[in-house]
């Protein structure tokens, strides 16, 4: 998993020679105040570094090439405390390939209003030194973040802070290996796709193993290593009575702990932060991985069950994006359906592979049969969700683009307990009520895998998808399925002069 504390988000308040020394030198101090002041604020995950104030184009197109290569450096914030021509930008935006947030603010928060003079206006233009450099952006097509208000007020430093966290997941992406056990289940669409174009659009490599591969890390374990991590899991865990040492089932839970430390010799040594696997390739594995899957998830790792790549991705990219924000995010599948007119709701849940970093309460470790994939019944971890707000997130690729898709969810108890259904799973109210949202969903073409997060709202994804520059679709209160048609069609004109991926 990426540490925030080893990244960086550069400061570069845009001025010019116009005004003189002296107001020049109140840019810089002004500057200092509010990068300060932005470090000291909870919501601001990574730490804002200041630049010199910029004054000529010369200026503008070094610092921003230099941010552009400087590895710590996952994007850049632009403030124009007084009026910056904006053609001395061109060439350093040109040149820029880090996201951008464009901060529309002032550094007092009042007008004066007995004082105010000329020197104060001169010295406060953001309100058209901002608007000046928003021209030249347009005009060059950027992508970025706009955020207006003043610094110290809570709603745009959570903005920054979600704009943050998405660039840290798209500085992420840019060095993401996915590995990919076997091929995706045999037959099926949404899980296919063209990895050159992932790797085009989203930065991340996806690279190909055959299972035996796998199957011999797994054979490399010794047995205390195994005896060692089985004496974790009933420490962690409510290691259920077949399970326990000396019970009959024993041997199933060696065996899921064997595996566990053989996927997770395979991906550290590849430097691989998410993984696929699928069951109907388990040539020299007894089990399909289930608590593997789980606990490497736990651990900040991205997952796609059936080969899902896109998918295993994605869910990294959460999770990056995630760090250090109450409640979990997980791999999810839509699995069926309460149909009840009065309490609709989705079940959500997957074979073995949910994260529990959603649980709502301490796991169950258990085995039990799975009646696919011919092997081992497999071990797993089982648990019901979390109740409270969350996202499930998809992107599918349509062929001549990516697309995200992002329903907005309310996670609740189950009305009855679960007993015969031995997996975790999560049961939630989509919004804006089940029907719309399963129609607008299906419209879209979203798949039935998604990532699903407590932690992360819709702002989160937007973020990360405009830094990507793909399609995003919201599904929320308010959507209707006429006006998301028209949103589908609007978006297919928007896209359709940009070249094929």
């Amino acid at each position: 998993m990426i540490e925030y504390e080893a990244l960086e988000v550069w400061f570069v308040t845009g001025s010019q020679h116009l005004y003189g020394p002296e107001t020049l030198e109140r840019v810089r101090a002004n500057t200092a105040r509010v990068v300060e002041g932005l470090n000291a604020v909870g919501h601001v995950p990574i730490r804002v570094v200041a630049k010199p104030t910029l004054t000529t184009a010369e200026e503008v197109t070094r610092t921003l090439t230099d941010a552009s290569s400087t590895p710590a450096c996952i994007g850049v914030i632009a403030w124009m405390h007084t009026f910056s021509p904006a053609k001395m930008w061109i060439a350093g935006l040109e040149r820029l390939n880090k996201p951008l947030c464009h901060l529309h603010t002032q550094s007092e928060r009042d007008i004066p209003w007995p004082v105010i003079d000329m020197a104060y206006m001169n010295l406060h233009q953001s309100a058209h030194g901002d608007r000046e450099f928003g021209h030249i952006c347009e005009r060059l097509g950027l992508r970025r973040k706009v955020i207006a208000g003043h610094w110290q007020s809570p709603d745009p430093q959570r903005k920054l802070g979600t704009w943050m966290r998405a660039a840290a997941a798209w500085h992420a992406s840019q060095n993401l290996k996915v590995a990919r056990f076997g091929d995706n289940m045999r037959g099926v669409a949404v899980t296919e796709g063209d990895k050159v174009a992932a790797q085009r659009v989203f930065g991340y490599a996806v690279e190909g193993f055959g299972i035996g591969e796998l199957a011999g890390r797994v054979d490399a374990v010794s047995d205390g290593e195994a005896a060692d991590l089985c004496a974790v899991y009933e420490h962690e865990y409510d290691l259920a009575e077949g399970l326990r040492s000396g019970a009959p089932e024993r041997r199933s839970l060696v065996e899921a702990a064997r595996i566990e430390l053989g996927l997770r010799s395979f991906l550290r040594e590849g430097g691989f932060s998410a993984f696929t696997d699928t069951f109907e390739d388990l040539a020299g594995l007894k089990q399909l991985p289930g608590i593997a899957a789980q606990r490497l998830m736990a651990d900040g790792y991205g997952f796609g069950a059936e080969g899902d790549w896109k998918h295993a991705a994605l869910v990294y990219q959460m999770k990056v994006m995630a760090r250090g924000l109450p409640g979990g995010t997980s791999f999810m599948e839509d699995y069926t359906y309460h149909l009840d007119p009065e309490a609709p709701a989705v079940l959500g849940a997957h074979m073995l592979e949910i994260c529990p970093s959603i649980a709502s309460a301490t796991p169950s470790c258990q085995v039990h049969p799975l009646d696919i994939g011919s092997r081992e019944d497999p071990v797993r971890l089982v648990f019901d969700g979390a109740e409270g707000p969350a996202v499930n997130a998809t992107v599918v690729d349509l062929g001549d683009r990516f697309r995200m898709v992002v329903n907005r969810v309310n996670a609740i108890e189950p009305p009855e307990d679960l007993p015969r259904l031995p997996v975790a799973r999560v049961l939630w109210r989509p919004e804006p009520d089940l029907t719309t949202s399963a129609e607008a969903w299906i419209y879209a073409g979203g798949a039935h895998h998604t990532g699903f997060s407590h932690a992360l709202t819709a702002e989160h994804l937007r973020d990360f998808a405009s830094i990507a520059g793909v399609e995003f679709l919201d599904i929320a209160d308010g959507t209707t399925v006429p006006g998301f048609c028209n949103e589908l069609r609007w978006n297919q004109a928007a896209f359709a002069s940009t070249p094929r991926l």
